[in-house]
């Protein structure tokens, strides 16, 4: 009997802030309009991966495609 293993989810580039209010601001521009925020980095971190969750769990129950994470990070 063979058990299937739980796959790791893909990472998604994120954009990460500190706001004007005090707070970490983390985007995700590969899903438009996720966005979250938190007191601490870690907290922000943690925020935005579950909103990533969510956010890709609706769009499969609502039949949309995921989109890809292509964003690439260049230094200007």
């Amino acid at each position: 009997m063979t058990v299937a293993k739980p796959q790791a989810k893909p990472k998604r580039k994120v954009l990460l802030y500190p706001g004007e209010d005090g707070y970490f601001v983390v985007e995700v521009p590969s899903l438009p309009g996720c966005i979250s925020q938190g007191k601490t980095r870690q907290e922000a971190v943690a925020n935005i991966c579950e909103a990533i969750t969510l956010y890709i769990e609706v769009l499969q129950d609502r039949g949309e495609p995921v989109p890809d994470d292509t964003v690439e990070i260049v230094l200007v």
